[in-house]
């Protein structure tokens, strides 16, 4: 499974920039951890040194959506602004959207065409004498890619396909890059409230949600109790 995850600090100011940055690496440990692939397809810096204004990340694997579930929403920074020493707000928001991916083609090796061709080199060298090089080409969008690395044709064959299916992926990722930029909106609509993760301090700690309901148990309980006294 596949999807492209933005995280974005929208119109908020530098320090919500930090956040990204912050929240970026933590995304990128925890995706990993979770032998999850992360790539990054496209990374707008901050005004500040070291901060991000927006990326994106190209997210592959088996659990990539119960993993995207935990991060979609607004991410809260609760700590005192690292630019304005004396600025009261201490609650920073940031935005983690999913981005609607492209329509993908799956890549058929029918539409793969491979014509052999005369490898370049210096005059008199083996290369110029066989047929050894192979030039792959996708029919479907045109691109070819060309292999003369070994005198082995059929080696040949399987570099120029490799190199083929790699500029189509690098291909894929400028549609998203593309598929981003249309979709900048996300930047102009970070929320406030409601935070799906919450990070404190300097050392950008996760403050974990209670589970225990031990306190919603105790309100119930003098609820129970107030009306059997009545």
């Amino acid at each position: 499974m596949e999807t492209v995850i933005q995280i974005t600090a929208g119109n908020e100011p530098a320090e919500c920039t930090k956040v990204v940055a912050q929240v970026l690496k933590t995304f990128l440990e925890e995706a990993r951890s979770e032998a999850l692939e992360a790539t990054v397809i496209y990374k707008e810096d901050g005004a500040e040194n070291g901060t991000v204004a927006s990326v994106c990340v190209v997210l592959k694997g088996d659990t990539v959506r119960q993993f995207a579930d935990r991060w979609i929403g607004t991410v809260q920074w609760i700590g005192k602004s690292n630019y304005r020493k004396h600025h009261k707000r201490k609650n920073w928001y940031i935005g983690i959207f999913e981005i609607e991916k492209p329509e993908e083609t799956a890549i058929d090796e029918k539409d793969i065409s491979y014509q052999a061709c005369r490898s370049s080199g210096a005059g008199g060298q083996h290369v110029n004498k066989v047929s050894s090089a192979v030039r792959a080409t996708h029919l479907p969008t045109g691109i070819s890619v060309q292999a003369m690395d070994s005198r082995s044709q059929h080696r040949n064959k399987e570099l120029a396909r490799t190199r083929l299916l790699s500029r189509l992926e690098e291909e894929k990722r400028k549609q998203y890059r593309k598929q981003y930029e249309a979709q900048r909106y996300n930047s102009f609509r970070v929320e406030r409230g409601s935070p799906v993760r919450v990070f404190t301090g300097s050392d950008f700690k996760e403050r974990r949600t209670d589970k225990s309901y031990k306190k919603q148990r105790q309100q119930l309980k003098n609820k129970w109790k107030n009306d059997i006294d009545s």
